[in-house]
């Protein structure tokens, strides 16, 4: 099983994982309470699985499942928090000094509400608004991140509408008028869009590269078949839109995939995005 799985990784790579922590002994009772958290995770989707399909007693299980999930995930994220040196800060080239940046990560909540107030219906139970957390990652994008957490606190986002939502992304970030993103001071380097548009570089990590690669991708790089830091072909990802074949164009859209691919795998496609 998946729980089984996790738990024989979490022993055999224990001894690795904490030695390469800022304190081992964090990072030790981290792991002893992943480890301990897969129990009631693995328990609720057997509960899931014994009961009629849509029932109450379903989803009371898979609310279950989630939640041990998502604190899982919580905890991987402290994991690897504390594996990153004190005080490290990823290497942004000079050229991009003028753009906002993350240094570490931040945590961003999106609270959406339908306009004529009609409740979100998950499974029967109507919610009036909903909310989406993500996790933006400034390490592997301190650019791309400190843009949209930027524009975010700048309340750019605030009241705006979804404007792509069909069963493949959901995508919104572009503002009312003739611009098609954030319109503000542009950076010296990248300069603006035709709108007055503060554009943004490409920024890619790839896995085992010391920082991102910039206004270009990895596919023009050669690189195509190397997977990147951030993986992108997966459900739930965020995505910066751009033009297609212009990979400096993004400016304030972003969207969220949909859907696992089932011929790439995540972190190996970054063409649609």
């Amino acid at each position: 099983t998946g729980s089984k799985k996790s738990r024989t990784m979490i022993k055999q790579t224990k001894s690795k994982m904490t030695a390469s922590c800022r304190d081992s002994n964090t990072c030790a009772a981290i792991l002893e309470s992943m480890d301990a958290e897969l129990d009631p995770l693995e328990q609720s989707l057997k509960d899931s699985a014994a009961v009629l399909n849509g029932s109450e007693q379903e989803r009371k299980a898979l609310d279950a499942a989630y939640a041990s999930q998502g604190k899982i995930a919580r905890q991987l994220t402290d994991l690897e928090e504390q594996m990153v040196p004190a005080n490290y800060e990823t290497p942004v080239p000079s050229d991009y000094d003028d753009l906002p940046q993350l240094k570490g990560r931040a945590t961003v909540q999106f609270i959406l509400q339908k306009p004529d107030k009609a409740p979100f219906d998950v499974e029967g139970t109507n919610y009036a608004e909903a909310k989406m957390t993500m996790v933006i990652d400034g390490f592997a994008s301190p650019v791309t991140g400190g843009n949209f957490v930027d524009l975010v606190n700048k309340g750019f986002y605030t009241n705006m509408k979804i404007q792509r939502s069909d069963g493949f992304v959901v995508q919104t970030g572009e503002p009312d008028g003739d611009a098609i993103g954030y319109v503000g001071k542009p950076s010296k380097s990248i300069g603006a869009g035709k709108n007055g548009e503060r554009l943004i570089p490409c920024e890619i990590t790839v896995r085992g590269d010391k920082g991102p690669i910039y206004e270009t991708t990895i596919e023009d790089e050669g690189r195509g078949g190397e997977a990147t830091v951030l993986p992108f072909s997966s459900y739930g990802a965020m995505g910066w839109a751009r033009d297609e074949y212009d990979p400096n164009s993004g400016s304030s859209q972003f969207f969220w995939l949909l859907f696992d691919s089932d011929l790439t795998p995540a972190g190996k496609n970054v063409l649609d995005g």
